[in-house]
C-alpha cells in the first residue's frame, strides 16, 4: 500500500517538474523576445538621435552673415531695392546660395523668394522680381556660394516689385535659411527721410 502511494507521488513529481520546465522555458522564450525587442528599438533610438545631433550641428554651424545692408531710393521716394553683403561665418560649412530662399515679412506681405540667376546683360536690379532675389559677387569666385570667410556676395530683393516699395519708416524682416536649415534674421529699419539720397543704409 505505501508502495503504491509512493510510485504515485514519483510520478506526480515528475509531471510537476516537466510543467515547470515548460514554464521556465516559456519565461526564457518571452525574455529573449523583449530582450530582442529592446535591442532593436534603442538600436533605432541611437539612429534617430545620431542623424538629430548631426542636423542640429550643421544648422549650428552653417551661418550666413550681413555685413552690410542699403536700399536704392527711387524718384518715387521710397526704397525699391534692398541690397544685402552677405558673407558665411568662420566655421561655417560652404554655403549653396542657389539653395537658400529668404522669407521676407513686413507688416502687409509674408513672401518666400528663392534664387534666380542674373541673365546675362541684365543687373541683379532687374533679374529680381516678387518672387526671387539675385545675386551679384563683390569678390571671392562667383555669386552662388559662399566658400570662405573672405567671400562677398550682394543680395537683391526688389521691394517695389513685392509691394511698391518700403516708405520712410517703414520696416522689414528678412530670414535668410540655407540648405542645411541654419537661419539668419535681418531686420531692416528705413530711414524716416532720405533727403536727396539715392541710397540709404537698412
Amino acid at each position: 500500500m505505501f508502495e503504491a502511494i509512493t510510485d504515485y507521488d514519483n510520478d506526480d513529481r515528475g509531471q510537476v517538474g516537466i510543467g515547470t520546465l515548460i514554464v521556465f522555458i516559456a519565461m526564457v522564450l518571452v525574455a529573449a523576445i523583449a530582450a530582442g525587442v529592446l535591442i532593436n528599438t534603442a538600436g533605432v533610438l541611437q539612429s534617430q538621435a545620431s542623424d538629430t545631433g548631426s542636423e542640429t550641428q550643421q544648422e549650428v554651424a552653417n551661418q550666413i552673415d550681413v555685413v552690410h545692408a542699403v536700399g536704392n531710393v527711387s524718384s518715387a521716394d521710397v526704397v525699391d531695392h534692398l541690397n544685402l553683403t552677405i558673407k558665411k561665418s568662420a566655421g561655417s560649412d560652404a554655403i549653396d546660395i542657389t539653395s537658400m530662399t529668404v522669407q521676407y515679412t513686413s507688416d502687409d506681405n509674408d513672401v518666400a523668394l528663392t534664387y534666380n540667376a542674373t541673365d546675362a546683360g541684365e543687373t541683379a536690379l532687374v533679374s529680381a522680381d516678387s518672387g526671387n532675389f539675385t545675386t551679384s559677387q563683390i569678390n571671392g569666385y562667383d555669386d552662388e556660394s559662399l566658400t570662405n570667410t573672405e567671400h562677398r556676395i550682394r543680395l537683391t530683393i526688389d521691394t517695389d516689385d513685392i509691394e511698391g516699395g518700403l516708405d520712410g519708416g517703414d520696416s522689414a524682416t528678412l530670414k535668410l535659411i540655407d540648405q542645411s536649415g541654419a537661419q539668419y534674421t535681418y531686420g531692416v529699419s528705413v530711414p524716416n527721410t532720405f533727403g536727396d539720397k539715392e541710397v540709404v543704409e537698412v
